[in-house]
């Protein structure tokens, strides 16, 4: 095992598919240790399958039958890693590009392309068991930060941490990427977490553009180094590595949920495609900067880690049927969907029945059933003759247009 020294962040397995931990991953090797063959080949099954399913959504949205596409190309390692490292009883709060998580956590993907086609406001219910206390995508920037914090401020006054207990004890994960890390409320929900020392794990997925600001404008040294000035742990990890995400994610939330406090890890990984299907990236992005981070990709580099450690092509060629198969699935499935009851629309907006939804449902109803009743009233009207037509008909001196 080589081994690098001098960089802070944490790295595992290099870009060429072998082991490299770096001096900085040391602390976090007895989680890497711990996981299975089967572990790593389910690793490289999920980073595979949720790339092909967004290939898919990506051309599902160019053909017209989504309104938005948001892309994870590229930050399959971060995701992927960092969801195994959580525990069942843990919350997880995402942003609106996470859909490995979705998808680890038991969420159907298709509910995320109902999102995306603008019939859902949300698409699953986070309660429901079966999906692991996955939370809804958040489409308001940054503002997952405060719902984690909040949450964690729960679990904490409630005493359902540190208790000693692996399968009770919670913490919660939220991501957000480094354009988010600019706003004003992940700044305010991470001085909450450090002076409550709330059970949490702040995940700054740093693909390095917000839309079309790099972050290098952003922010004026790495993104981890500002949880220095909130009293709180920080972590850079290479985010293509998927090692490297499992390793300090558990760790991390190991110590969370043992009530140390909250700590942020930064994944230094590269967003590959456009910001959203509405975004143009080679308006403000070189071609060099895409090769340099294509030949990172966290993919390529855990099956060259598989390839020489024996594992066979049968097992490749089963990953990549699997993803074809779940993506002609989800083109099969919104292919045939039926858009929903629009009075729909009023029925989760509140918990319980809320006069102002009434009335608004009721204004709709009465909107729709106008259009029958001019139709009824336009097919009872008596047909003009052409001589009333004529007559009717203003003249070009008259100007009466």
């Amino acid at each position: 095992m080589a081994k690098s020294t001098g960089d802070p962040m944490v790295q595992l397995l290099a870009p060429d598919g072998s082991l490299a931990p770096s001096e900085r991953a040391e602390e976090f090797l007895p989680y890497f240790e711990q996981l299975t063959d089967d572990n790593i080949k389910r690793f490289f099954r999920d980073m595979s399958v949720i790339r092909r399913f967004d290939t898919e959504a990506t051309n599902l949205q160019r053909q017209g039958q989504l309104a938005l596409w948001i892309p994870s190309h590229g930050q399959e390692g971060a995701q992927v890693g960092s969801a195994h490292a959580t525990r069942p009883q843990d919350h997880i709060f995402p942003a609106y590009r996470e859909h490995a998580i979705a998808m680890i956590r038991g969420v159907d993907l298709f509910d995320l392309i109902r999102l995306l086609r603008g019939l859902t406001h949300g698409g699953w219910n986070p309660n429901d068991p079966r999906f692991r206390n996955f939370h809804l995508y958040t489409l308001v920037i940054g503002s997952q930060s405060l719902h984690a914090t909040g949450y964690a401020m729960g679990i904490k006054f409630d005493g359902d941490y540190a208790t000693g207990n692996y399968e009770t004890d919670q913490a919660v994960i939220v991501y957000f990427g480094d354009g988010a890390s600019s706003q004003g409320d992940v700044h305010e929900a991470m001085v909450f977490a450090a002076s409550q020392q709330t059970p949490q794990v702040f995940f700054v997925q740093n693909n390095h553009w917000a839309i079309s600001v790099p972050v290098s404008v952003q922010a004026r040294v790495p993104l981890f180094r500002r949880a220095d000035g909130y009293g709180m742990p920080g972590v850079q990890i290479d985010g293509n590595d998927v090692f490297a995400s499992y390793a300090v994610t558990a760790k991390l939330m190991d110590d969370a949920r043992q009530g140390r406090g909250p700590s942020m890890i930064e994944a230094e990984t590269y967003r590959i495609g456009a910001h959203t299907s509405s975004d143009d990236p080679t308006k403000y992005r070189d071609d060099s900067e895409l090769s340099s981070w294509i030949a990172r990709d966290p993919i390529t580099r855990l099956e060259a880690y598989l390839r020489d450690k024996g594992v066979e092509q049968a097992f490749f060629d089963e990953v990549a049927q699997e993803g074809a198969d779940y993506s002609a699935d989800i083109r099969h499935r919104i292919v045939a969907i039926e858009n929903p009851d629009p009075a729909s629309m009023f029925s989760h907006v509140y918990s319980d029945p809320h006069p102002l939804m009434t009335e608004q449902a009721a204004w709709l109803a009465n909107y729709e059933a106008s259009f029958g009743e001019q139709e009824s009233a336009s097919s009872n009207a008596p047909t003009p003759d052409a001589n009333s037509v004529q007559e009717a008909a203003p003249t070009a001196e008259g100007g009466d247009a």
